[in-house]
């Protein structure tokens, strides 16, 4: 008599389940690793987009406050000021309202100050340095020409720098 015939079974062996699944582990922390970092890369760049953003629309605002004004003070905000200060612009507008653009590095911020109210709000955070060089007009030293605006922002975390720069000429004064 003959032995029974063997089938051979359809199937996967233990071995093979346990390399399997310990190939897709391997695979799915990879693709946990690129997601993660996606997502903090997004984060990122999220963070320097609207801090670049707000600082843009903070320096078109300071250019045509002095393209359209009456006057801009050579230094500071007034004769009690340190004449080396390029931090602040003070600047009298076309309606006569009497302002100053500050920049306080402290708190890395960028004001607006109104000089006859008081009032003062935040144009823009995260402000790491700016300065307002003026240039003066060649047969009127006390008259300012134009303004260059340098201006370094920094992400919320400090970790991404970025400088922006802009000019502005005082129209009244060409």
């Amino acid at each position: 008599m003959h032995p029974p015939k063997r089938t051979k079974q359809n199937g996967f062996t233990i071995v093979e389940l346990l390399v399997a699944l310990t190939i897709m582990a391997m695979l799915m922390a990879a693709v946990g690793f690129a997601f993660d970092a996606s997502v903090k890369n997004y984060h990122a760049n999220q963070g320097i987009y609207k801090t670049t953003n707000t600082a843009r629309q903070a320096l078109l605002r300071i250019t045509n406050d002095l393209r359209n004004a009456q006057a801009v003070q050579l230094i500071g905000t007034g004769a009690n000021e340190d004449p080396l200060d390029l931090s602040q612009c003070s600047i009298i507008l076309s309606d006569g309202s009497d302002i100053t653009y500050r920049f306080n590095s402290v708190d890395n911020t960028l004001y607006y100050d109104n000089n006859a109210t008081g009032a003062n709000y935040v144009l823009c955070n995260n402000v790491t340095a700016m300065t307002f060089n003026r240039s003066t007009v060649p047969d009127d030293s006390s008259a300012i020409r134009s303004v260059r605006i340098v201006m370094t922002l920094t992400d919320d975390l400090g970790e991404v720098n970025q400088t922006l720069a802009t000019g502005s000429v005082v129209r009244k004064n060409l």
